[in-house]
């Protein structure tokens, strides 16, 4: 069967999700630990291919399995294993033509801000410590030009691997919540170190607007450091392939 799981993980020690070889990933804990499970696993799939040091909340795998716990034990049984900056938060047996990355509709992100002129020890590694005033204002007003599809060329390294670059910005703003200031932008998909460079570069005060017709990467600003950055969810639309498993 194949199934649909939901990882929220702490992105501090982890070189990024895809496997390298003697770099702990996401991708290879998760990798090693699924055999504790399963007789047979194959196609793992993800979501989100998140950076070193980017976190998630709901960051989604999709993987066919044989034998193992039943669907309702999965999570537990997995959870027993991982390690302490990984878990399985939701297990669902899904359709077999379920993929964690195709069937995606959109992706959401958080970019966190932590704005006092004291910097904090429970903070460090989960926020940007920028302590320099900044316009909420303004940045709500460049966040709501990237509505809409536009070429992100300018927001995304020189050297890549996209061939298309047009992403479709479903929502974006800025929410001030006090010692916080944070960046929710959700769009059909993302290019490489875009959510970052978009913060640095409204956090720089450049202008938005001009970039996003396919300028270059030397026209926008700074990429934020990758810590402040959480991938929060993915949607798959009305159905997600989700099947109704008896209790076991």
């Amino acid at each position: 069967m194949r199934l649909k799981l939901t990882l929220e993980y702490d992105g501090t020690a982890f070189r990024g999700w895809a496997a390298q070889p003697k770099l702990r990933t996401v991708e290879g804990v998760v990798r090693d630990t699924l055999p504790s499970a399963f007789p047979h696993w194959s196609s793992l799939a993800v979501a989100g291919r998140t950076d070193t040091g980017v976190h998630a909340l709901g960051n989604v795998v999709s993987v066919d399995v044989d034998g193992g716990p039943h669907v309702a034990r999965v999570a537990e049984a997995l959870n027993a294993v991982l390690p302490e900056d990984v878990a399985v938060i939701d297990v669902q047996e899904v359709d077999a033509d379920f993929h964690a990355r195709h069937s995606a509709v959109s992706r959401s992100y958080r970019y966190r801000i932590w704005r006092p002129r004291r910097r904090s020890a429970f903070e460090h590694r989960r926020s940007w410590w920028l302590s320099k005033p900044l316009d909420v204002d303004a940045l709500n007003e460049s966040a709501s030009l990237l509505l809409g599809e536009h070429d992100f060329r300018a927001f995304t390294p020189t050297e890549t691997q996209h061939e298309v670059f047009r992403r479709n910005v479903l929502a974006a703003a800025w929410h001030d919540r006090g010692d916080t200031l944070e960046l929710e932008i959700t769009a059909d998909s993302f290019l490489r170190h875009m959510v970052r460079t978009l913060v640095g570069t409204m956090v720089d005060g450049i202008d938005v607007n001009p970039l996003l017709d396919g300028r270059l990467r030397s026209a926008a600003g700074q990429t934020a450091p990758p810590w402040g950055l959480y991938l929060v969810g993915v949607d798959y639309g009305s159905t997600d392939g989700a099947r109704t498993m008896p209790p076991q």
